[in-house]
């Protein structure tokens, strides 16, 4: 059996998968654990191989932080995680990390039908370039580059690139978060975390006005970004739409630059916990529009087909597949 892990902040789901079926023969366990009431990824492991009496042939964990090596970190959890002491306590003969949107990467040749909504059809290119970009409380992007007989995930940290305005409300949003924060990323625009700088941008902009309900719910908690977009998804107060539209698009930009980087002709992957929760305003054309405004490569970049990645288990499943592939690779 393969051990495979989803490791974040807020929760680690581990599982067992057959070695001879693969991730598509489903999960033999599966047990989701609240992270912050465990020491270690080692503590959690213990318990779960108690439960479940298996001796796994190989390990592989999707890490939400950064991979050094045989070494990571998680970035909001004071867990050090080393592959060579999980293989020698547990006598797993080979124990792999990698980042979580590297798993997803991994993943991305294996989805079809239910894990997956198209957006747009595009050409896609059997064995072209795939990319994903994932925007959840901040934003993700990794590449699944074919090598010439397969795909090998590569992870990335363009999520920190540089924000590129495209027109002037962009431009302004820019000078405005620059006078802030100093650099402007484009997961400083484009991720959950940071979704309400853009509702105080247009609210000192002076365009839409905010309600006073609105206000008064804002005021009572401390993530905004849910209030935020769920008034957007029902339409019930117009800045809230305008921050969410300044969303998408921006999103659109960063999506077209990923894809004119990783010549992404095999496709598009939108990641992460918020596209699946926009998915009906992803479908207006404005996004699709913004991913292929690339002036004299619009034409490339609009033969990228663009999906939502539906599977709410896809980095724990890469983290599989990359554990599986390993072992065949030797």
């Amino acid at each position: 059996m393969i051990l495979a892990g989803d490791i974040g902040g807020t929760k680690t789901v581990l599982a067992l998968f057959p070695a001879d079926g693969g991730v598509a023969a489903g999960a033999l366990h599966e047990t989701r654990f609240p992270s912050a009431d465990h020491a270690s990824l080692e503590a959690i492991i213990e318990r779960f191989l108690a439960d479940t009496s298996a001796t796994p042939l190989a390990a592989s964990f999707g890490l939400a932080g950064p991979v050094s090596g045989r070494r990571a970190n998680i970035t909001n959890l004071p867990w050090n995680i080393n592959a060579d002491s999980i293989a020698e306590r547990f006598k797993i003969p080979k124990v792999f990390l990698l980042n979580d949107l590297e798993a997803i990467a991994t993943a991305v040749p294996h989805l079809d039908g239910d894990d997956l909504h198209t957006l747009h059809p595009g050409h896609p290119v059997a064995d072209g370039n795939r990319a994903v970009v994932a925007p959840g409380t901040g934003l993700g992007i990794a590449a699944s580059i074919f090598n010439g007989s397969g795909f090998k995930a590569c992870p990335t940290e363009a999520g920190h690139t540089s924000f590129a305005p495209r027109n002037a409300e962009q431009v302004a949003l820019l000078g405005y978060l620059q006078e802030r924060h100093g650099h402007v990323s484009f997961e400083r625009v484009c991720s959950g975390k940071y979704l309400p700088g853009i509702y105080d941008f247009l609210l000192e902009q002076g365009q839409h006005q905010q309600p006073d309900w609105l206000k008064n719910e804002l005021a009572a908690v401390t993530d905004r970004t849910p209030v935020i977009v769920n008034a957007a998804l029902k339409n019930q107060a117009d800045i809230c739409s305008a921050t969410l539209d300044l969303f998408v698009r921006v999103l659109g930009t960063i999506t077209g630059n990923i894809g004119l980087t990783f010549l992404a002709t095999g496709g598009l992957y939108l990641g992460g916990g918020i596209p699946p929760r926009i998915l009906e305003r992803l479908k207006q054309p404005d996004f699709s529009a913004a991913v292929a405004d690339k002036g004299r490569f619009s034409e490339l970049c609009a033969a990228m087909p663009i999906h939502v990645i539906l599977d709410p288990k896809v980095a724990l499943h890469g983290a599989a597949w990359a554990g599986l592939e390993a072992l065949q690779d030797g």
